[in-house]
């Protein structure tokens, strides 16, 4: 009887610290958007990239959301580096609209990073790449809310200056 009993004991202890490191791990939701019913906003930004030097327009620089997820784990498991997200390229005026749907961002954190990178190489003269910090809590609606999950459109204008690299 005594044996039994300590087996079960050594047996229990076993299994608690195998739940403890096995069945506890980090359950934060990467896109929320994956849950069907969660609500969804489009955000976009516009404006033009120009050389810095003189205020020529730019073409072929590309604009895009980044895909720094800043360190958040799924499952304990660290994100593959890219994650695809909306991008677009400069027109011969240097103007861009980049839009893409997500989830609606919290009031307290509205800023999201935004690359600025030269692509087409010499083609237009080559250019330093930037991240910008684009902040969209005073951002203006351009579309309405429609039905219970979409929340509309919040367009942010932004003017972007690169520097020429010069060889």
């Amino acid at each position: 009887m005594k044996i039994n009993r300590t087996l079960i004991k050594g047996t229990n202890w076993a299994l608690a610290g195998l739940l403890g490191l096995l069945g506890f791990s980090n359950c934060v939701i990467v896109d929320p958007r994956e849950e069907y019913g969660s609500p969804s906003v489009d955000y976009t930004v516009k404006g033009a990239v120009v050389n810095k030097a003189n205020g020529k327009p730019i073409e072929g620089i590309r604009v895009g959301y980044s895909s720094d997820i800043q360190g958040i784990y799924l499952y304990g498991v660290m994100p593959t580096p890219y994650q695809p997200k909306a991008s677009v390229t400069t027109d011969a005026k240097g103007e861009f609209k980049l839009t893409e749907n997500s989830f609606p961002l919290d009031v307290n954190n509205s800023i999201q990073p935004i690359y600025v990178d030269d692509i087409d190489g010499e083609k237009n003269g080559l250019f330093q790449s930037d991240t910008l910090q684009v902040d969209f809590h005073d951002a203006k609606q351009t579309k309405k809310p429609s039905g219970n999950w979409y929340q509309g459109e919040y367009t942010v204008t932004v003017n972007v200056k690169l520097n020429e690299i010069k060889n």
